[in-house]
């Protein structure tokens, strides 16, 4: 036996209630934790400038699905998944019929998921949600060049980048800023 995750199917919007039952059956004894190692709803945490205002949000990145760390034994799964199962807002494991035993998601998966919901040790990834296109007009509101304005020349949002030409002592300049230190000009 190892431990592998699972990807359990949920009616959206039942996640976060469901993790809460599943840890109170593990707490309560009903189901066993030496099997069910760890329960995780992920998500990204997205950053969006508005009236010039930061606003932080979670949004989930498998809306409708939880996942579930279980080192499943050769025997008695059946009984474990079936609790699972009957958890009211649960519809089943992803890839199975509730007759055969849940197939695990592959490592490489789990761990893409748990990356990019920040749940692996490292750098938070905080995604920002962009709303520029190249030419437009903004204003940069932080930073060594705060109030200067000028046009989108270039986005990279992987690394939530802008290169913005401004104008310095008569010349057009190539800026790079974060997205979060400009707002659009309208």
């Amino acid at each position: 036996m190892s431990k592998n995750w699972y990807i359990v199917h949920t009616y959206t919007g039942y996640e976060k209630k469901i993790l809460r039952t599943v840890n109170q059956m593990l707490e309560a004894g009903e189901l066993d934790s030496n099997i069910i190692t760890d329960v995780k709803v992920p998500e990204e945490e997205v950053v969006e400038i508005k009236d010039g205002k930061r606003r932080s949000r979670k949004n989930m990145i498998l809306p409708g699905y939880i996942m579930l760390e279980m080192d499943l034994p050769d025997f008695g799964w059946k009984d474990l998944c079936g609790k699972i199962r009957h958890i009211q807002g649960v519809t089943g494991f992803v890839g199975t019929n509730p007759s055969e035993r849940p197939r695990p998601i592959s490592a490489e998966e789990a761990k893409s998921l748990l990356l990019k919901a920040g749940e692996i040790k490292g750098e938070k990834n905080v995604k920002i949600k962009q709303n520029y296109a190249i030419g437009d007009q903004v204003k940069i509101t932080e930073g060594p060049f705060a109030t200067f304005s000028g046009s989108v020349e270039e986005i990279d949002p992987t690394k939530g980048k802008l290169r913005v030409m401004v104008q310095i002592f008569g010349r057009a300049t190539p800026v790079e800023v974060d997205l979060l230190q400009v707002e659009k000009l309208i």
